[in-house]
């Protein structure tokens, strides 16, 4: 009897030591492997106007080992008539599918959905513009009149932290355009090879800035207010929806990333149950963040979270009338008024804006949307965003005070331990692979910084932001 205790024992201690090796999210992560390649793949074909080489060699670096094939060949299919890439299937988990939409962009589709469904992916109608943008004069156009020599900046000093932005000691940041705009100005504009003004590439998380001015509009409208509860019901869905604790969280905690949820993504389950599986995989974005319990109080704890994002994008939703007024908002509030008509907002396959990642924009129209933010949201005379609103997103959350302060709402703050090397007013969007708009009000200062970084990455906007400064020193050597 002893000896059967014993190897019942050894059998659960063994299979208690496999299962523990075993990665139960495998079948996700392949899903979502292949939902990277075709979303990156698809934008970089028919929304940022790439060649299959290019993009393997740059869009495609994030992905590593991971990628399926090469330019010659691999796992993926392409029609371009119709706009669609696929990846995988087979060994490679499962096939999943992009196809490119008017005035959206790519959108990932749900595995076993194939080029017969494109006709059911959401459009937009984008307006257009009033006038031939390539004739309007910076910076609603894209004139740009010749620029008089300014003895207060020194143009050997801009240039040396040009190149200080495109000559990085690891391949891993790959800098593909910058911009400086002084005194609303585009004083040095600069692009990598296979790039120009009119290349849109995906900012990333800038995305949540673009959010948080559009939620902005609705908040200075009186349409949402920023310490109600967000408008809508948590799931599951339960008799009493008032009772839920969630009620407690508010419009202000999901902008301040502290929204007391459960996190997925900040502790590194992103690409496996996370947030992933609406950027790349084909579910709702607007249905597993609204799926987590609570388990701090809110706006006490800051959770870098997408989630949080995409919580205050869906009260945005609930505040417009319906499906019509809230897909047009983004261009008729914000977009068109500011010249900004190279810019796509991507959504899922139901119609919900991804505005937490999936923007499709170039370096002049981001450069636009800082000089916004710099002029305290007025736009040629037309305020666009109430100071107040400008105030908020640049304030720090309460939350970060143990980090040093160095988020506000859904724009990174200049953190304490800097404030010495930098204007401590300065605030910044931050999007993965190195997507920075940098706003020094001080200094009445744009940078916008566009990458396509890989690996460990750890491009330093606050470090791109020294750097320029000292093009206004006064030494025309652009010594520091």
């Amino acid at each position: 009897m002893h000896s059967i205790r014993a190897l019942i024992s050894s059998m659960l201690l063994t299979s208690a030591a496999m299962a523990a090796g075993f990665d139960y999210d495998e079948s996700n992560r392949q899903l979502i492997r292949n939902g990277v390649q075709a979303v990156l793949t698809c934008n970089g074909l028919f929304t940022s106007g790439r060649n299959l080489p290019q993009i393997f060699a740059q869009e495609l670096a994030y992905l590593g080992d991971e990628k399926l094939g090469d330019a010659a060949s691999g796992n993926y299919r392409i029609r371009t008539a119709e706009r669609w890439v696929e990846v995988g299937g087979g060994d490679d988990g499962p096939p999943v599918a992009a196809a490119f939409r008017n005035g959206i962009g790519c959108i990932v589709m749900a595995p076993g959905m194939t080029v017969a469904d494109i006709a059911t992916l959401p459009e937009i109608e984008a307006p257009a513009p009033a006038d031939n943008i390539r004739e309007l004069a910076w910076p609603q156009g894209n004139q740009i009149a010749p620029l008089e020599p300014d003895p207060d900046i020194s143009t050997a000093a801009l240039e040396l932290a040009s190149d200080w932005a495109f000559n990085r000691d690891t391949p891993e940041q790959d800098t593909i355009s910058l911009l400086v705009v002084h005194r609303g100005r585009l004083i040095h504009e600069r692009y990598a090879e296979g790039f120009d003004q009119s290349t849109r590439t995906r900012t990333w998380s800038t995305a949540k800035s673009i959010a948080a001015a559009l939620i902005g509009i609705q908040v200075d409208r009186g349409a949402l207010k920023l310490d109600d509860p967000l408008p809508f019901n948590w799931l599951p869905e339960i008799a009493h929806p008032e009772a839920d604790p969630r009620r407690s969280i508010t419009l202000r905690h999901a902008l301040n990333m502290s929204s007391g949820l459960y996190p997925v993504d900040s502790f590194g389950m992103e690409y496996a149950r996370g947030s992933g599986l609406a950027y790349w995989g084909g579910t709702s974005s607007i249905t597993a963040m609204r799926n987590r319990g609570l388990i701090r109080e809110p706006g006490t704890f800051f959770d870098y979270e997408n989630y949080d994002t995409l919580l205050a994008v869906y009260a945005l939703k609930k505040s417009l009338q319906d499906d019509e007024a809230y897909l047009s908002f983004p261009a008729t509030a914000l977009l068109a008024p500011m010249g900004m008509h190279d810019t796509l907002i991507g959504t899922d396959r139901f119609g919900d804006f991804i505005l937490s990642s999936q923007v499709y924009s170039n370096a002049r129209d981001l450069a636009r949307f800082g000089l916004l933010h710099l002029q305290n949201g007025y736009w040629q005379g037309e305020r666009l965003l109430s100071e107040d609103w400008i105030n908020f997103v640049r304030s720090p959350a309460p939350a970060t005070a143990v980090r040093g302060h160095d988020y506000g709402g859904q724009w990174w703050l200049v953190p304490d331990k800097r404030k010495n090397e930098v204007p401590p007013d300065a605030f910044t969007t931050a999007g993965n692979r190195g997507q920075y708009v940098i706003v020094a009000p001080s200094h009445d200062l744009v940078i916008v910084r566009r990458g396509l970084d890989y690996g460990a990455q750890g491009f330093d906007p606050w470090g791109l932001l020294s750097e320029v400064l000292k093009a206004f020193e006064g030494d025309p050597d652009g010594a520091s």
